[in-house]
């Protein structure tokens, strides 16, 4: 039985989307997974907002409006931090770790939670810090704070998505699946910051 493939114009808006994203893939890996991260990592940041202001309206709370500059923190930190760290990062992991040695599994997924996790956690106080605005000693306490707390909740929620994405996703899809993630884990790090 012949099968008939579709012209691409007339495909679904989501194999075109995909088609097209892609194509930005295979060109500009970088930019595309940076530009990629800034927009998940916005949309994380408004739906812990939104879910904030649905909490505090059904509790009868004055409801507050959604922070647009806490979205583009989000934003810039997706499109300068996560996107280029995490492509280089599983780059690099490619190489320290090929598939071709026999505990790559174990020795990546060890990488990724006591070493790339912590920092990463870290690297986001950090500048979520700067971009705030504020200074050293706000840095501090929110490390004192809520750091260990996210760092163990980072253990939990990311370890099995992680242990997936590191060994079983192609490389230049991994960042994009760390995203699909992080817009939840995102939305965690909003409220938990606070």
């Amino acid at each position: 039985m012949p099968v008939q493939s579709l012209p691409v114009r007339d495909a679904s808006i989501q194999f075109r989307l995909l088609q097209q994203y892609l194509v930005l893939l295979k060109k500009y890996p970088i930019l595309t997974k940076s530009v990629t991260s800034g927009i998940l990592s916005a949309l994380g940041n408004l739906l812990s907002q939104i879910l904030e202001v649905r909490k505090k309206a059904k509790s009868g709370a004055l409801v507050s409006e959604i922070d647009t500059t806490g979205a583009a923190r989000y934003a810039i930190y997706g499109l300068f931090i996560t996107g280029p760290v995490s492509h280089y990062f599983y780059q690099l992991m490619e190489v320290w770790m090929p598939t071709t040695d026999p505990y790559c599994i174990i020795k990546r997924l060890l990488l990724d939670r006591l070493f790339f996790a912590p920092g990463f956690l870290l690297l986001f106080y950090f500048v979520m810090t700067i971009l705030e605005g504020k200074g050293w000693g706000d840095f501090e306490k929110k490390m004192r704070g809520s750091y260990w707390t996210a760092l163990k909740m980072n253990w939990k929620v990311w370890t099995p998505f992680q242990f997936v994405n590191i060994n079983f996703v192609p490389v230049q899809f991994r960042v994009l699946f760390a995203n699909m993630i992080a817009l939840f884990w995102y939305a965690y790090l909003a409220s938990v910051r606070k």
